[in-house]
């Protein structure tokens, strides 16, 4: 077996959650051992707003996944051209936990 064999990593999904999640507001909290990030779908004139995911990763874990969006939104501007944010969305809320920052 090749040492590229033996460092392969076998990953397998469910189909649910292969359908994934839709949201567009995530809320991202930190204490000094992890950082919470929780998916929300959030729809105009809608009151409440239920968290559809929420992962839970160690601080470098986040840097990581920080890194590696960083590094894939590049790559499709660099094929799509630049993405632009059309809005800035302001929603005033608290649910406990330190302040939110999305």
């Amino acid at each position: 077996m090749s040492e590229q064999q033996q460092n392969q990593l076998n990953i397998e999904i469910s189909e649910e959650v292969a359908e994934g999640q839709y949201a567009n507001l995530a809320i991202i909290t930190h204490s000094h051992a992890e950082f919470v990030v929780d998916f929300v779908n959030v729809m105009p004139g809608t009151p409440k707003s239920k968290v559809k995911s929420r992962i839970i990763l160690t601080p470098q874990h986040a840097k990581r996944l920080l890194n590696a969006l960083a590094d894939n939104i590049q790559k499709f501007e660099e094929a799509n051209g630049p993405i632009k944010d059309i809005e800035e969305v302001q929603i005033p809320f608290h649910f406990g936990g330190p302040q939110a920052q999305a």
